[in-house]
């Protein structure tokens, strides 16, 4: 397929964001990132240790300079962590550089896959359907606001979703041409 720019993936912790990232790029022949790995790979430590050393804020603060200096590039696939929404900086960023696909899935099936990771800080409660509910309240307006597609990836394999926004791509190139 011939697609020349960035795609950028958000959407809660869960949906599918780096699975279908990697199935994606390969797809489409584009390079692969994930923020977070790279946020790792930069700072020589792990996502659970940077939240317990610097917080929350401070790890925000690392991802903020990782998707600027990520979505400058071309030709991309990029997983963004869940709550790289938040801020405002991220949401421009990505939305004038890229093409910004949100993967949604239910609220079940982000439980259900998440349930036995221990890599993912804010579900290290004693409640955390309740923090995944919580989360959806303030995150889903901002995966809509900057969202030029949304694809639903309940129950549905890597190649199926990646065959859709490929899909989806090409509808939006083609609305979008003079």
């Amino acid at each position: 397929m011939d697609y020349s720019g960035n795609l950028f993936l958000v959407g809660p912790m869960g949906v599918g964001k780096t699975t279908i990232g990697r199935t994606l790029a390969a797809r489409m022949n584009l390079e692969f990132f994930d923020s977070d790995q790279e946020i790792e790979a930069a700072t020589g430590a792990d996502i659970p240790w940077i939240f317990d050393v610097e917080g929350e804020r401070g790890f925000r603060h690392r991802e903020v300079k990782m998707i600027n200096q990520l979505s400058r590039r071309k030709n991309i696939v990029l997983a963004t962590g869940g709550g790289a929404i938040l801020d405002e900086k991220n949401r421009k960023r990505l939305k004038k550089r890229g093409l910004v696909v949100y993967l949604r899935a239910s609220l079940q099936q982000q439980i259900e896959r998440t349930a036995r990771d221990r890599h993912r800080p804010l579900l290290q409660t004693g409640n955390p359907e309740q923090t995944i509910k919580d989360l959806i309240v303030v995150r889903e307006p901002l995966y809509f606001e900057v969202a030029d597609v949304v694809i639903d990836t309940n129950r549905r394999n890597p190649k199926s979703v990646s065959n859709e926004i490929i899909k989806q791509i090409k509808t939006h190139q083609h609305s979008s041409s003079p």
